[in-house]
């Protein structure tokens, strides 16, 4: 029970990863915020959590707009009356090279990875610190790391979440407010799986991981659950990176 009596929302938590989180997240005692836009399936989550005698509840939540957030806020306190933990875990990816890029794909990319965490840390402060402190973790990418071919926009939306972080830990530890970010390689999500179906795109990834393989949602959220819970309690500012290697390279 490492995360007993928190409360949590978990961002695209409808399904892939940050659904693995929520589901992680209860069965440690957590009473969690499945978070989405996409409203049947995080319901589903949530039937899933709570006939295993988790807590959970539902909200639609679109990350790009303020008061959406406003919103999920006081709906979390009001079910739970409080708010210990964020996890920014949604995320778009949009695979094309910097020629076919195009301002919209640049936009939406920003818009949703990088200012959507701005925005949900914004809202999430003030109750967090009413609280008497909290974890923000912010899902990042390995991309914010080492620069691979058809990634520029997305690379740079992580990496904006990256510093984004490392600012919001400055800012706010004197609020016994941790900030930290986690950095997957490639994750077996329905974010890429389409991706995943292309043998060069998965040899490309995986030519230089030194473990070889596409990595499982799983593995991904157990590095999410040691920045939320108090076992980390000594570590903000912080980047955790889970890529099978890559980056050591």
């Amino acid at each position: 029970m490492r995360l007993e009596n928190k409360v949590a929302i978990i961002t695209g938590a409808a399904r892939g990863q940050g659904a693995v989180e929520a589901s992680l997240f209860a069965r440690e005692g957590a009473k969690v915020v499945v978070a989405d836009i996409l409203e049947a399936e995080g319901r589903q989550v949530v039937e899933q959590i709570v006939e295993t005698d988790g807590q959970a509840i539902f909200l639609k939540l679109d990350i790009t707009r303020q008061e959406d957030w406003a919103h999920a806020v006081k709906e979390t306190v009001s079910a739970f009356g409080k708010l210990d933990i964020l996890v920014n875990n949604a995320a778009i990816v949009m695979l094309a090279m910097l020629e076919e890029t195009t301002n919209e794909m640049w936009d939406r990319q920003m818009d949703v990875n990088a200012k959507g965490a701005f925005l949900g840390t914004k809202a999430v402060v003030a109750e967090m610190r009413r609280a008497g402190g909290g974890s923000i973790v912010n899902v990042a990418s390995l991309g914010s790391h080492i620069a691979l071919p058809g990634l520029s926009a997305y690379a740079a939306s992580k990496g904006a979440m990256r510093i984004f972080t490392k600012s919001t830990a400055v800012e706010f530890a004197k609020d016994g407010i941790r900030a930290n970010s986690v950095h997957p390689g490639t994750v077996r999500t329905p974010m890429v799986e389409e991706y995943l179906q292309d043998p060069e795109y998965v040899r490309i990834r995986m030519q230089n991981c030194p473990l070889g393989r596409v990595a499982e949602p799983e593995e991904i959220a157990y590095g999410v659950l040691y920045l939320a819970s108090d076992e980390a309690s000594y570590v903000t500012g912080s980047e955790l990176i889970i890529d099978g290697g890559r980056a050591a390279l």
